[in-house]
């Protein structure tokens, strides 16, 4: 198991294992253990079927390991209620989805509002702190507007500015430039980069190593739901030249 011993842990993933009925011959994850420590940037890496989407599902309790324990800040997901994992969910994470997930019938400050209002802020504060969001995504003059009416990559800003709209500990992003074009994409991986380095913890899910090696500052390699590497890359989160080539293939070397 990786640890970092000079920095609190945030997740703590323990010999967790998940079977589903429907495939009894292997487990879509297998053993993995892992720790992230506040403020990392990690990206979760590993081909179609490596079991990607299950580590997410278990570390944001919408499903249940098979065996083994899960600990995010400080909480055992394995010993929470549905309640309890409901209010886990709404308090201490933020995600951020391929495909944006936004509601069309509300504006974009409507969107962010949403989340905040279910924790139980007042329109009133709810509304000022969508809008402070906004304008530090750079999309504040996009608040009244509808969601369809926005390019993709200003979606995905408003998406980011859900996600962190209840201060999350840990942003959880699958795959968050994959329904958006490459200029768009580096747009919000640069956002991304920009919340890690002012301390917030980001665990990306992805499958291009380009992308890994340019803004994560580690890579997890997951296999036929095991954990087959775990490399800590450049501390710099967006180099360029060689450097970009080298951790590439660093990273690539895991799968």
């Amino acid at each position: 198991m990786s640890e970092r011993p000079t920095a609190r842990q945030l997740l703590e993933l323990h010999e967790v294992v998940k079977f589903y009925e429907t495939v009894a011959a292997r487990p879509a994850l297998d053993g993995v253990s892992f720790t992230l420590a506040r403020g990392e940037f990690t990206a979760l890496m590993g081909p179609s079927g490596s079991g990607k989407s299950t580590l997410l599902n278990l570390i944001a309790g919408l499903d249940r390991p098979s065996s083994g324990g899960i600990i995010v800040d400080g909480l055992e997901l394995t010993r929470m209620g549905e309640a309890d994992l409901a209010r886990f969910r709404r308090d201490r994470l933020g995600f951020i989805f391929q495909f944006f997930n936004l509601l069309n019938h509300l504006t974009v400050a409507e969107n962010v509002m949403l989340p905040q209002q279910l924790a139980g802020k007042r329109p009133a504060e709810a509304r000022q702190r969508a809008l402070q969001m906004l304008a530090r995504l750079k999309i504040g003059d996009k608040a009244d507007q509808y969601p369809g009416r926005l390019s993709g990559g200003q979606q995905q800003s408003v998406a980011i500015a859900r996600a962190l709209a209840n201060e999350p500990v840990l942003i959880l992003a699958d795959e968050p430039t994959g329904a958006i074009d490459s200029q768009s994409g580096e747009q919000v991986m640069d956002l991304l980069a920009e919340l890690n380095a002012s301390g917030q913890t980001v665990l990306l899910v992805t499958h291009d190593a380009k992308l890994a090696a340019r803004y994560a500052r580690r890579v997890i390699s997951l296999l036929d739901g095991e954990v087959v590497g775990d490399t800590v890359l450049e501390s710099s989160p967006a180099p360029s030249g060689d450097l970009v080539r080298l951790r590439v293939e660093d990273a690539s070397k895991e799968l």
